[in-house]
């Protein structure tokens, strides 16, 4: 049995120090630098692998390992399969709970209620967000982000050639690297069309 900890930032400017700090105690840690939107993060991955029967997985918050119920539900999921718990440091402890199943079933109440907490916190962040794009946009003050290819960049002028040519988007992507969603939207911006 070994204690595992998964720490995670949203962004590679985020600090991990205070997470790694909680986690301490743990035998190894497994930390990324991305997104809590989505489960596609190597650590995590690599994380979900590593762990054994009779193991504990350590998290300093419930929305480190993610952010979205159904992705927390099937993440909580693959711990349990592999036979292993899961611990959450800022939740109640259950310790004082001598029946197994009461205590389980107590965690199993306090961890829905906080995956319900952590996916409306992302909801209300993004509300938030949009309404400060809006509100700039109304002032003339938002830019958006930075565009990635100008419309003369050869790589793009060849991405819309072999397009044009027939080539699919995933052939395009692989030949040029330019990624097939940025592609589709400067595709829809210069409003570039098979004949």
């Amino acid at each position: 049995m070994a204690k595992i900890g998964y720490a995670r930032v949203s962004s590679k400017e985020q600090n991990l120090d205070r997470q790694l700090q909680a986690l301490e105690s743990v035998s190894k840690v497994f930390s990324d630098k991305v997104s809590g939107a989505t489960t596609e993060r190597p650590q995590l991955q690599a994380m979900l692998d590593y762990i054994r029967e009779g193991d504990i997985v350590v998290v300093a918050e419930l929305d480190r390992l993610g952010r979205n119920n159904k992705d927390l539900t099937d993440i909580m999921n693959i711990i349990q399969q592999k036979g292993a718990t899961l611990e959450v440091l800022n939740l109640p402890s259950m310790s004082g709970i001598e029946d197994d199943n009461l205590r389980r079933l107590i965690n199993n109440l306090v961890i829905e209620l906080y995956k319900y907490q952590a996916e409306s916190d992302r909801k209300r962040i993004k509300e938030r967000q949009a309404q400060g794009i809006a509100l700039a946009k109304e002032k003339g003050k938002f830019k958006g982000r930075k565009l990635k290819f100008t419309e003369n960049d050869p790589r793009l002028q060849l991405a819309f050639k072999l397009y044009i040519q027939g080539t699919t988007e995933k052939d395009v992507e692989r030949q040029t690297g330019i990624n097939r969603r940025t592609f589709q939207r400067y595709r829809q911006k210069y409003d570039i069309h098979r004949k």
